[in-house]
């Protein structure tokens, strides 16, 4: 399918106009610093980020980035303002990070939510307020891809899948690969034996010892992470894999891989999805509390969306979708047309305040626009 052509505007315009009418929505325009604490995007932004990130230093020798993502730089603006009080913000400039095809500066838009308690209605909201954006930037004829993260581990849960294997589950689920290597009998990777010593040595050690070794290991070496990992996340693979040797295997065992790969197949409408989603919860014999009311949840946030006037008819629902970012814990979408790249994409965090250090936790929902994407500015 060709993608339209989008106007042959600038994007500062057009930016000026979305942020606009953002702003007229009840988001309040603010502009976190560019430089940033490196530590938040190495624990909770996804491998994507994590490996694209520009590094510095302040005058100190602490590790500073330039900005690879407005999420996380919001939160912590939204801590040092009203850490625990409901606020909605919208805001507008650059981010930097090395894209295969972009530049190494990009422009992004969005808005972030905290704090309303009316769940699926802030979803609907924000969705929509995306939808209309890109309206305002030219693009009318959007493709809308939903997810559910919030339902994906739900469904995990369910299974009672172990902790190590569900967190090597949701990366495999958020980097697009398949679940082999998280399946029980699944071959390790090449080279992994030269690690059985050090699996061996761990096995039964204290986790909080084991990542502090690693930590102090990285630290003497002058690293701060290694293929977008953070040390934690090292130790905590490594401790992973000592336990699935310990006990015979903590992946996923057959039949949940099963219910999994059914699980990530089931794509449709929302209403479709949702009938297909409790068939395969009954066909699977699942019974978990926070499952019945993940599934709830969606049938009435696709309510919300559909009071709003949207075509929810046109939408698709994937089970199988996630997005780059660790710290999504709902709802997700993403935004084009036809086969050409993301234009707007965003979801809901509710734990990322609380993983930020605040004592209130908050729920959180937003979305972020590829300003130069939309516009088709730069070309």
């Amino acid at each position: 399918m060709t993608r339209p052509e989008p106007d042959t505007e600038t994007a500062e315009p057009a930016q000026a106009r979305l942020i606009a009418h953002l702003a007229a929505a009840g988001y309040a325009p603010v502009t976190p610093p560019v430089l940033q604490p490196i530590e938040p995007f190495l624990e909770l932004s996804g491998e994507d980020i994590r490996r694209r990130i520009f590094v510095t230093q302040d005058s100190g020798g602490a590790e500073l980035c330039l900005r690879p993502e407005f999420t996380i730089p919001v939160c912590r603006l939204h801590r040092q303002r009203a850490d625990g009080q409901a606020a909605d913000y919208s805001y507008a400039g650059p981010v930097f990070r090395l894209t295969a095809g972009e530049p190494a500066e990009i422009v992004q838009a969005g808005i972030e939510s905290f704090g309303r308690t009316d769940t699926p209605a802030a979803d609907a909201e924000v969705l929509s307020l995306a939808l209309e954006g890109l309206a305002l930037l030219g693009r009318t004829s959007p493709s809308v891809r939903l997810g559910d993260m919030g339902l994906t581990v739900a469904l995990l849960d369910g299974l009672a899948v172990p902790p190590a294997a569900k967190r090597r589950t949701l990366r495999a689920l958020a980097a697009g690969r398949s679940l082999d290597a998280v399946t029980n009998g699944a071959e390790g990777a090449p080279g992994e034996d030269r690690h059985a010593g050090l699996l061996a040595a761990i096995q039964g050690q204290d986790p909080q010892g084991v990542r502090a070794f690693v930590e102090d290991v990285l630290a003497i070496a002058g690293i701060s992470a290694v293929g977008g990992r953070s040390a934690g996340e090292i130790a905590e693979r490594f401790l992973g894999k000592a336990t699935a040797q310990a006990n015979g295997g903590a992946g996923l065992n057959a039949e949940n891989r099963a219910i999994l790969d059914r699980y990530r197949a089931v794509t449709g409408d929302p209403d479709a999805a949702a009938r297909d989603l409790r068939a395969l919860v009954a066909d699977a014999g699942v019974r978990h509390g926070a499952l019945d009311a993940a599934l709830d949840l969606f049938e009435e946030r696709t309510g919300f969306i559909a009071a709003r006037g949207l075509p929810i008819e046109s939408f698709r629902f994937q089970g199988g979708f996630a997005r780059n970012l660790d710290y999504y814990t709902g709802f997700i979408f993403e935004v084009s047309e036809g086969d050409g790249p993301v234009l707007v994409g965003g979801g809901r965090y509710d734990g990322l305040l609380a993983h930020l250090g605040s004592a209130a936790p908050l729920p959180a929902v937003g979305c972020t626009f590829w300003i130069e994407r939309a516009t088709g500015a730069g070309r």
